[in-house]
């Protein structure tokens, strides 16, 4: 061969891989017509063809793609339904089916994206439309035929064909930019592949989770912010928080720095994205520190920790996030964020939902502000010496001695609950506690937890640690509803104390609350902005409440007291006259497996309700069991017989080791009882 025509040959060649591996994405239509012209005319050279490349060349060469395209999704989609998933992690299911998803899209999509005149193929597509995905060869080679008509009607030079959206589309970057537009809502969150938590990702999550609340049902939640996620942020965030002490030390003593204080938000997401777009996000010189109760009584707890958890591993010394008295296993369970979590989840909610639980254990207590301002969510504490030494028969009142932050930080925070006695009962007391006009601090004998502290306390606790400012939250609108000492917090926060050393300021950050009760407030949530160089001189923003759509409750409306007992065994056996499908269960909590399904609307749940020793009730949850009889099942039982089988299997198999365990217990403490009786009689014998 002519060495000439031989390197002409290379050349073109070299054009052909060149073009084929290049991105198209911000290039315009003419720009890619020519390049395809350029390829199609370096082909011809390659296969010794000595015509004129033409227009119809290339309408040819845009139809190969597509249908090469086309096959191979099928060739995809086919090898997917054969697969054995089992084995597979969270990360490794997400991509295959995503993998399956674009698949899909390609060949749903495809018609629609071709040309930039669709209407062209509107009667050739519209007889494909039914069954497309299950002939692959049939109707690959009929798409072919009608991409060839349609192509060829467009033959004139009049007619533009918008070759970019093909050959994005055969680059795969059309599937990946259509997936994550505002117009699709199967996208989900991924993990960053290298551990590390950006900007752009955490403001990603914001607005992702901000148009999904939207569009998405909850129940489809699960599709886009997979467990696997919530698992690594949850434990990078937990590993984080575990390391601050019980008060952390906010250290913004920048000239340029200040401070956003934010009290409960309880799960009203975009009322925190407005609060953002009002103050700002968390930066370099600016703090934020939440005083707890992001769950509760609001749709979208899920979201609202999510996005403070990422904030928090991002910035982890910009943003402090601290304890409410909702973050507990208790009051999950009663005001809806439990419920929120198996409706988003489904199966994996009690895994996903015990992860938060986890979380909420080692959340900070309180917080130094500059070394002059307290924050923490319900208020004071008692000493340590004056916490009693086992839970009281009935409640008292009675006066306590006012604790110090030192005690304050000798506290085990890493659980879930309040206690009633020991040391740690300061735990219930700073997430309880509320001010008064009284002087002195006593424990609150109309209230289940608590104490009640006046303005004497104020300001023996401002002048012990040399503080000259307190912001805590814990009460709005219906709080302090019919109260006439101080403010119906109806503008967010109200001023309590005012005291020779400083002030006390209580602070609520959800507007019209609550989104699910009895009744709503029409109240504006505020914010509080510290400023350097005067930080013990708070600023407050009152704001309105932002467009949310409407979701139904995961609470029940009577539920609307935070500070009510649960319901005692007698006032559930009471409901007896509704329909099963209205009777609810303990703590609110429902089955994870739907009987429904099944005609049956009482199912059995995983939790139970018990007697708390003083009248009232609590919940808890039946541990699982390390070994169930009867599993693996076999083979040939379908769904959904199978799973409500080994839902009922796990919990029998639960509460037999339940059983086991307590006798196992009861039969020691007895066979000590008997020794230590018989160790007595025998002194009194030698004697």
């Amino acid at each position: 061969m002519d060495p000439h025509k031989e390197r002409i040959k290379t050349g073109c060649h070299k054009i052909l891989d060149g073009i084929n591996s290049m991105s198209l994405v911000n290039l315009d239509d003419q720009q890619v017509h020519s390049l395809v012209m350029m390829r199609e005319i370096a082909r011809g050279v390659v296969d010794d063809q000595n015509r004129k490349v033409t227009r119809n060349d290339v309408i040819r060469a845009l139809r190969r793609s597509i249908l090469k395209m086309v096959c191979a999704s099928r060739d995809i989609i086919r090898l997917l339904s054969r697969m054995s998933y089992e084995g597979l992690d969270d990360q490794q299911m997400n991509l295959l089916l995503r993998m399956n998803e674009i698949a899909h899209r390609i060949i749903d999509k495809r018609p629609r994206v071709a040309i930039a005149r669709p209407n062209l193929l509107v009667e050739q597509v519209a007889l494909l439309d039914e069954g497309m995905r299950d002939s692959p060869v049939v109707e690959s080679s009929k798409i072919g035929d009608a991409l060839i008509d349609g192509a060829q009607s467009m033959s004139n030079d009049d007619d533009m064909l918008d070759v970019e959206h093909v050959l994005r589309f055969e680059n795969g970057m059309n599937v990946a930019q259509e997936s994550l537009s505002p117009s699709c809502f199967q996208q989900f969150l991924l993990w960053p592949p290298d551990d590390c938590i950006t900007l752009e990702w955490v403001q990603d999550m914001m607005s992702t989770f901000e148009h999904v609340s939207q569009k998405v049902l909850p129940s489809a939640f699960c599709n886009i912010v997979r467990t696997i996620l919530v698992d690594k942020l949850t434990d990078a965030a937990s590993s984080i928080l575990c390391e601050e002490p019980n008060c952390v030390e906010v250290d913004c003593e920048g000239e340029d720095s200040r401070v956003i204080v934010v009290g409960d938000i309880h799960g009203q997401f975009h009322d925190l994205l407005s609060l953002f777009k009002h103050a700002g996000v968390p930066s370099e010189s600016q703090f934020y520190v939440f005083n707890g109760n992001y769950v509760g009584k609001g749709a979208w707890g899920i979201e609202v920790l999510l996005v403070l958890l990422a904030w928090k591993v991002l910035m982890p010394h910009r943003i402090y996030l601290l304890c409410g008295n909702h973050e507990s296993r208790y009051y999950t369970g009663r005001y809806g964020f439990e419920n929120e979590v198996w409706t988003k989840y489904g199966k994996q909610g009690e895994y996903v939902y015990n992860k938060f639980l986890e979380c909420f254990k080692v959340l900070p207590l309180a917080s130094v502000i500059a070394n002059c301002v307290y924050t923490t969510h319900g208020g004071f504490f008692r000493s340590k010496h004056s916490a009693p030494s086992r839970k009281p028969k009935h409640r008292k009142t009675q006066r306590v001695d006012l604790g110090s932050l030192a005690e304050l930080s000798e506290v085990k925070r890493a659980r879930i609950g309040s206690p009633y006695e020991g040391p740690n009962i300061l735990l219930t007391d700073i997430l309880w506690s509320k001010p008064s006009k009284r002087n002195g601090l006593r424990e609150n004998a109309g209230r289940k937890y608590g104490l009640w502290w006046g303005p004497d306390c104020t300001e023996a606790f401002l002048k012990r640690h040399n503080l000259k400012l307190i912001i805590r939250s814990h009460e709005g609108p219906d709080a302090r509803a019919g109260q006439d000492d101080f403010g119906n917090m109806m503008i967010g926060y109200s001023l309590d104390h005012d005291v020779e050393s400083g002030k006390l300021y209580t602070l609520f950050s959800a507007p019209d609350y609550p989104q699910f009760g009895q009744k709503r407030y029409n109240n504006e949530g505020a914010y509080a902005i510290l400023q350097s160089p005067d930080f013990a001189s708070p600023s407050f923003f009152s704001f309105k409440a932002a467009e949310r759509p409407t979701v139904d409750p995961y609470v029940d409306s009577d539920a609307d007291e935070m500070d009510l007992p649960a319901p005692s065994s007698s006032q559930i056996a009471s409901t007896s006259a509704f329909c099963a499908s209205q009777r609810p269960y303990p703590g609110g909590s429902r089955p994870i497996f739907d009987f429904s399904l099944l005609g049956i609307d009482n199912g059995p749940s995983w939790s139970v309700e018990l007697g708390d020793g003083l009248g009232g009730t609590q919940v808890m949850q039946v541990p699982r069991a390390p070994v169930v009889e009867g599993l693996p099942l076999p083979p040939n039982i379908q769904e959904p017989h199978r799973s409500a089988y080994k839902y009922l299997f796990e919990l029998v198999g639960a509460l037999k080791h339940v059983v086991v365990t307590r006798e196992t217990v009861n039969r020691a403490r007895v066979s000590a009882l008997r020794s230590r009786t018989k160790k007595r009689k025998g002194r009194k014998s030698n004697s």
